[in-house]
């Protein structure tokens, strides 16, 4: 197959694990049974080895793709002159047939219009495709089966074993709808035993549309852009781990930010950094038990840190540290984008911000959820003081820099964020503290970034102190409450960083020119640097310059309103997709935004 364009995906999933469906009717990626296991389908990263299942008209067909209405279900309409045929896929939520969580795609194909032929190729590669298996058909579908794996295709239509997979050809007349169902089994389990018809297909379906849309409807937003913000709250709850309440960052791995580059890393963990963006855009939209959840799962994380160690950057969903990083010879990458990774090395680096987007989280979640335990202080006092005797280190900062580590403003920063949010928390819940302490080492820090981190010669904050490259991290300034949105220093940085860093309503991260990352490859631009430009404006004051930005970003999402990473120099997506921090930030963008503007 030809590679296609990453916009050119939707996704659907089961809030344990995701699939990616193109606009042509092919699932590229799934991962079972969650977001960070092997790869089952993974043709997005080698259209030769990665696995597929390929579900499309034979004749030629023009092709459209849109969501239910407020839901996660995906419609992949074909139009030709034979008639109008069309996929329904989605994954059931909660679904407990036979006792036991089930992880089932549902695949319903349907002849709208006329009559229409549909071929289909099923062909796993399990392991990302570095796992051989056996394939058995039988009158119900077929049996995949890989190191204890079975996985199973369950349909009426018969099938013929072929490449390592199964295909067929089949014919619906006008209104006709045949489902194929694809599921893990367990010991014991067949294809007789687990075989659906057309009438419980059609059940899960109804069940799955109303379960979205009863989710939905807890979104206390109801400003401008509204489907805009609904997609996203969507989008982020399809990349939540429901058994732990943690997000992962995106649930695919290597998608390139250069086409046949090697910026390309996996996103299928769940960052700390994330933790503050998390808390605050749920909470600000209506989705109260969310938030809730992921600061239990931070909670756990922050009891479980050591005095060397208070956090790691990452971790996989059920909270284990373990993401070593490794590379994937066989596979060539999506469109020859090599290496292929899986697990990520930055779990292993010095990111001191995730201290203060931490201590941010949970100050929020102090203020507009519950009032958190003494036990939770008690550790957050152990982070504190680590911090206290750590914060002046050289680090690898937001942007997981491989060049060597480096004093990061914005790694100052959002420890002037911890120190300032833990001195906050303490005084207004009478916790025991070092507020001496606490003050002490905040206004230090403090003074240090306004005689280090601002640049004379630029009329700007800086990337990091003795360097003369900006860097869009620091547009945070005012959304942390580091400095007044109108002081002039930061309208300074903005005016700076609108001159050198963007591209009309696209900005960069930094200048590959004056940065040496570890990589130094070209990049796209970066959407949530685009939005975070977006509030900064919006706080100052800006609003025409913040919204005309904004809705110009808002043109940059695909076809069904998803983001990924960073936009290419000819608009097209690039990086992992969708990512979380995107919809995070385009939520906040939003509801801020809306509220200026009255």
């Amino acid at each position: 197959m030809a590679y296609k364009p990453i916009e050119h995906y939707g996704l659907i999933g089961d809030c344990q694990t995701a699939a990616l469906v193109g606009n042509d009717g092919s699932i590229d990626w799934l991962c079972l049974p969650r977001f960070d296991s092997p790869s089952v389908f993974g043709a997005i990263l080698d259209d030769r080895k990665g696995g597929i299942f390929s579900l499309q008209p034979v004749h030629e067909a023009r092709h459209k793709q849109l969501y239910f209405p407020d839901t996660n279900v995906l419609i992949t309409r074909f139009l030709s002159t034979k008639g109008v045929g069309e996929i329904t896929d989605f994954m059931p939520i909660h679904d407990t047939t036979r006792g036991r969580r089930r992880h089932r795609i549902v695949r319903r194909v349907t002849s709208v219009r006329g009559e229409m032929r549909f071929r289909l190729y099923c062909r796993p590669a399990f392991d990302y495709g570095r796992g051989r298996h056996e394939v058995h058909v039988t009158d119900h579908g077929a049996v995949f089966e890989h190191d204890g794996m079975r996985l199973a295709l369950l349909t009426s239509i018969p099938l013929a074993e072929d490449e390592h997979g199964v295909s067929a050809v089949f014919r619906l007349r006008q209104g006709e709808t045949v489902s194929l169902v694809l599921e893990v089994f367990e010991e014991g389990e067949t294809p007789e035993s687990c075989f659906l018809d057309e009438n419980r297909c059609e059940e899960l379906f109804r069940e799955t549309v109303d379960w979205w849309r009863r989710w939905l409807s807890q979104c206390t937003y109801g400003g401008r852009w509204r489907e805009m913000v609904h997609r996203s709250a969507l989008v982020l709850k399809l990349m939540t781990y429901q058994p732990t309440g943690a997000i992962v960052a995106a649930p695919t791995t290597s998608l390139p930010e250069t086409i046949g580059g090697s910026r390309n890393w996996d996103y299928r963990y769940t960052w700390i950094r994330d933790a503050s963006f998390t808390l605050y855009a749920l909470l600000r939209i209506g989705f109260k038990e969310e938030a809730q959840r992921f600061m239990e799962w931070l909670d756990r994380r922050i009891a479980e840190g050591t005095k060397e160690q208070p956090l790691r950057v990452l971790y996989r969903v059920d909270g284990s540290p373990e993401a070593p990083e490794e590379i994937l010879e066989h596979l060539s990458g999506y469109e020859g984008s090599r290496p292929v990774r899986i697990g990520n090395a930055a779990g292993d680096q010095l990111q001191l911000d995730i201290y203060g987007e931490l201590m941010d989280a949970v100050y929020l979640y102090n203020k507009h959820v519950t009032p958190i335990s003494y036990d939770l202080w008690r550790h957050l006092c152990r982070i504190t003081d680590w911090l206290s005797w750590n914060w002046d280190r050289d680090d690898e900062g937001i942007w997981e820099v491989r060049g060597g580590p480096r004093p990061f403003v914005f790694s100052k920063m959002m420890c002037w964020v911890a120190f300032d949010r833990a001195q906050r928390l303490a005084t207004k819940r009478s916790f025991p503290a070092d507020h001496g302490g606490l003050v002490q080492a905040r206004d230090t820090i403090y003074q240090e970034i306004l005689e280090s981190g601002w640049s004379e010669e630029r009329q700007a904050f800086v990337q990091s102190f003795g360097s003369r490259a900006l860097d869009a991290s620091v547009l945070l300034m005012p959304l942390v409450f580091f400095l007044s949105p109108t002081d002039p220093r930061m309208l300074k940085t903005i005016d700076a960083i609108r001159a050198e860093l963007m591209s009309d309503s696209l900005v960069h991260r930094y200048s590959l020119e004056e940065t040496d990352d570890g990589v130094g490859e070209a990049e796209g631009t970066f959407s949530l640097c685009t939005f975070w430009l977006v509030e900064a404006l919006t706080r100052a004051g800006q609003l025409e310059e913040a919204r005309l930005i904004f809705e110009k970003m808002l043109g940059y999402a695909n076809h069904l309103g998803l983001y990924a990473e960073e936009v290419g120099p000819r608009g097209e997506a690039l990086g992992n997709f969708p990512q979380a921090l995107t919809h995070l930030s385009l939520i906040s963008a939003a509801v801020n935004l809306d509220l200026r503007l009255g």
